[in-house]
């Protein structure tokens, strides 16, 4: 199955490292125009030296009004990933008001703000659009140490819903993608030990973690025409975990 956009451009958050750099070099690939959306400069130097055609940005997505400004001038965008996302584990009774700030803003916020200026220009020019916010199990599955985490990507999911309610009458496409561990190298270094990623593997029918290709296909899928009746899903990367 072939899938190709050409002719749309397209805008990844947290494109720097990992999976939203993945992603974004497949949309270039597949025909895309695409804007890489980073923080640190470092990373979308890097970038641009593996893909040239790649449109870079640099943004502090914390800042609401800053990131909104340079959002504004980036013109049309047909094809939206929130990806960016943040994690500061602490346990329930030790954690502090600035990791909440922190998780929200980039995990919970800045999709509204991203969202809110790509959607008016999509609802201003009539030809619709797709939405792919990244999630998480933890929306669903309570981990230890994942309070600000885990509630942020429950409000994800919700936020997602809503937004496919309200954006769906023009023709706007709003749909979320749910991994469980990612075998990128954040998650490798997280979860190599086999004690603690022992119990969990148990728990996954497959008996593996995800890997950052299938994000990076269950995205592509949600953006492309292929999925025009897929609209304000969650959808499960986890091997069957959920079924255990």
């Amino acid at each position: 199955m072939e899938i190709s956009f050409h002719g749309k451009r397209a805008l990844v958050t947290g494109a720097g490292k990992g999976i939203g750099r993945e992603i974004a070099k497949k949309l270039v690939e597949c025909g895309a125009e695409t804007f890489a959306l980073s923080r640190t400069q470092a990373d979308l130097d890097s970038l641009k030296s593996e893909v040239t055609s790649m449109n870079i940005v640099q943004a502090d997505l914390q800042d609401w009004d800053g990131s909104r400004k340079i959002l504004e001038q980036l013109g049309p965008i047909d094809l939206l990933v929130n990806n960016a996302g943040v994690s500061s584990p602490a346990p329930f009774m030790e954690v502090k008001k600035e990791q909440l700030d922190f998780t929200y803003d980039i995990n919970v916020k800045a999709i509204v703000n991203v969202s809110q200026v790509c959607a008016k220009g999509m609802i201003e020019r009539g030809k619709g659009g797709a939405i792919v916010n990244m999630s998480s199990v933890a929306s669903t599955m309570a981990l230890k140490g994942h309070t600000s985490y885990g509630s942020s990507k429950g409000a994800v999911d919700m936020l997602t819903k809503v937004m496919c309610l309200e954006l769906g009458p023009h023709k706007i496409r709003v749909n979320a993608v749910n991994p469980t561990v990612v075998w990128t190298d954040m998650g490798k270094a997280s979860w190599t030990d086999p004690v603690k990623s022992g119990p969990l593997l148990s728990r996954i029918p497959l008996n593996k973690f995800v890997e950052v290709e299938d994000v990076v296909n269950a995205t592509l899928f949600l953006l492309s025409d292929k999925s025009t009746m897929v609209n304000g899903t969650c959808m499960l990367l986890e091997g069957g975990l959920s079924c255990c």
